[in-house]
């Protein structure tokens, strides 16, 4: 219990820290990192049924982060990793960790985009390994340590 209570208030700090941060975000790289690693939290364990898609799609349009952006752009990034990643999950999650590894030399984004994983993948209140997994495969894309999110 003492994991995920610490897991909720570093989920809710990352994402007051997303908030006060946003605006230097605007950019075609971060919208594309932050929907690549939504559809890898919305996949991670293998299926993609309607409802996880709805309320995925439905929670990165409300999100006090992204909402630099507009909704109808977040959501075509997301349809498309998503749609990638349920033709063919092998390339599709590859896919989305290079859209992800753009942001590499780009520290302060890169860490935005993993936490915006974090936040989305704990959202459920069920942050599990699978969704674990794919932000630490994120986390290995733009070479930061998953340790320094507790992974």
């Amino acid at each position: 219990m003492a994991f995920w209570d610490q897991l909720k208030r570093n989920a809710n700090e990352m994402s007051a820290s997303l908030q006060t941060n946003a605006a230097k975000y605007r950019n075609s790289d971060f919208a594309n990192g932050s929907m690549a690693m939504c559809a890898l939290i919305a996949s991670a364990d293998g299926s993609i049924d309607p409802e996880e898609r709805r309320k995925t799609a439905a929670l990165i349009t409300s999100n006090e982060t992204l909402k630099i952006f507009q909704a109808s752009e977040l959501k075509q990034k997301f349809d498309f990793y998503l749609d990638k990643v349920a033709e063919d999950p092998d390339f599709g999650r590859i896919e989305a960790l290079q859209a992800i590894s753009k942001l590499k030399k780009k520290e302060d984004q890169a860490r935005a985009v993993i936490q915006v994983g974090i936040v989305i993948g704990g959202a459920d209140g069920n942050f599990d390994t699978h969704e674990m997994k794919a932000v630490r495969d994120a986390c290995n894309a733009v070479g930061i340590s998953p340790s320094e999110f507790d992974l």
